[in-house]
């Protein structure tokens, strides 16, 4: 169980470093109107969510890894030492996605929900959010094989 924990954790996060690169990418390309982690993090923080503050962009990194990474050691744990399944990947890391996007981010005012959203964001997030289920799958089994 301990080593399935570590393997997800650890998957989690080279899935994250992956996945914000799409995410990344689709800035760059004008369609985020800024990083879904640092809304959040500056939704939490003292002042106007409008406004850039201070050590945000730290801030939003590290929870956005912090996520990434628990979510990878969550997998890690339901694979139960078995082979996982991209497929399952994929699933995982767009449940993910409604889950925050469609749920709790927009109960934080950080962003709207999916519907309402800028043209564009949706596209790219879902998109980072297949990319990350498939990186965490492949690093995962990667791990497990290389443990054996």
């Amino acid at each position: 169980m301990m080593r399935n924990l570590v393997n997800g954790a650890v998957s989690g996060a080279l899935a994250t470093g992956v996945m914000s690169a799409v995410m990344v990418a689709g800035e760059r390309a004008g369609l985020m109107g800024g990083q879904p982690p640092k809304h959040i993090v500056r939704s939490f923080l003292p002042g106007s969510k409008h406004r850039r503050k201070p050590g945000e962009g730290v801030l939003a990194a590290a929870a956005h890894f912090g996520f990434g990474i628990g979510s990878g050691a969550l997998f890690g744990l339901l694979s139960r030492r078995r082979r996982a399944r991209v497929p399952a990947g994929i699933v995982y890391g767009l449940t993910i996605w409604l889950v925050s996007y469609a749920g709790w981010v927009p109960k934080t005012t950080a962003l709207p929900p999916i519907h309402r959203d800028r043209p564009g964001r949706p596209a790219v997030m879902a998109a980072g959010h297949v990319v990350y289920g498939t990186a965490l799958a492949c690093a995962l089994n990667r791990l497990d094989r290389s443990n054996e």
